[in-house]
């Protein structure tokens, strides 16, 4: 699979760019504010229905306009797909492929595996918990159609639990019958997100210590531990013991929207042990662990995305990444990077195909 072309309108500050992709190596070269990471983010868009960097909609169209259309054209299984992604001001988002609109976005996620690495993923480990689920889920997602619509039910079926509590604390009443619908049915959707989170961590982690020995010279050990109240009992008992809890506080205290990910270096969290070039190596590993964890499920080699990959990693380090795809290892890559020599002195050491873009 590979990104063939994609056209921008009124995409952040590109009012109109069109863009012929090489099937293996492209790389976005210029000054910071040229619109480099735009155009990485305008493919995620494609991928996901919605930007890495920003997820509000209306604050992703130039200033000046009213509107933007993402479109670009792919190949996928030998045949050619087209997927336009548009948006008004104070409309719903559209979603196309092949003219056909989506009903559900969920609908789409998947269709076009793609990885992102960026300096934002820093986040992944300074951050809370939210932030980490966030890319456990989106994972998962990709490659289970069944663990997404979960996901989405139990995040509808939460929010709904929570105004009940807002209302019976505002009116002073109680309702147990009530509740217990929404709780039923955020166990049913909770343990299937807490089961299928413990299955991939089993395929995932052993992926992501592989990539991490090859990346840092197999320096150090590395983990990652998924965490669950669900660990210690079941979502029902849970909901039960934490009731009186719960209407104090007037939301929902348990469950898995608490799960986290502790990233341990040695056996201490990285965020206080590691240093800043292990942190780096760590989070390109996670990211090269869902790339191949896609890969093995979809038998699709995702697009990869490095966006000012230079400012994360030496140059020798980042030869390393741009060699996989030599090797057949990785499919189609966009770099981004503020010197255009130094980004096409690594890459034309592949022997790979290659365009270089001057924004």
């Amino acid at each position: 699979m590979f990104l063939k072309s994609l056209s921008l309108l009124n995409y952040k500050n590109f009012e109109s760019a069109n863009f012929e992709f090489d099937p293996k190596i492209n790389c976005l070269v210029g000054n910071n504010g040229v619109g480099k990471t735009n155009v990485l983010d305008s493919i995620y868009h494609l991928s996901f229905g919605k930007s890495y960097f920003n997820p509000i909609t209306s604050q992703n169209i130039r200033h000046d306009a009213e509107f933007f259309v993402i479109e670009g054209s792919l190949e996928k299984n030998e045949r050619e797909e087209h997927i336009v992604v548009s948006a008004k001001r104070g409309q719903k988002k559209v979603i196309k492929r092949n003219n056909k609109a989506y009903e559900k976005f969920s609908d789409h996620i998947g269709f076009v595996p793609t990885v992102i690495i960026s300096p934002a993923d820093r986040d992944l480990i300074i951050e809370g918990s939210e932030t980490r689920r966030k890319f456990m889920d989106g994972v998962i997602s990709q490659s289970d159609n069944r663990y997404l619509n979960s996901l989405i039910n139990y995040g509808r079926i939460l929010a709904q639990r929570n105004s009940l509590l807002k209302y019976f604390a505002a009116n002073n009443s109680f309702d147990r019958d009530t509740l217990s619908v929404y709780d039923q049915q955020l166990e049913e959707y909770g343990e299937v997100l807490y089961r299928k989170r413990k299955a991939f961590m089993e395929v995932f982690i052993p992926i992501f210590r592989k990539r991490y020995a090859t990346i840092s010279n197999e320096r150090e050990e590395v983990d990652v531990i998924y965490k669950s109240q669900l660990d210690e009992k079941d979502l029902k008992t849970l909901l039960e013991e934490n009731l009186q809890k719960d209407m104090a506080l007037q939301y929902t205290s348990v469950g898995t929207h608490k799960d986290d990910l502790s990233f341990e270096i040695q056996g201490h969290p990285i965020k206080k042990f590691g240093s800043q070039g292990q942190q780096k190596s760590f989070l390109i590993a996670l990211k090269l662990a869902q790339f191949d964890f896609i890969k093995n499920l979809s038998k699709v080699s995702p697009i990869l995305l490095m966006d000012d990959i230079f400012d994360k990693l030496d140059e020798n380090r980042v030869a390393h990444i741009v060699d996989l795809v030599a090797t057949n290892e990785l499919g189609q890559l966009f770099i981004s990077d503020t010197h255009g020599d130094r980004t096409e002195k690594v890459v034309k050491e592949t022997g790979q195909s290659y365009k270089m873009f001057r924004l």
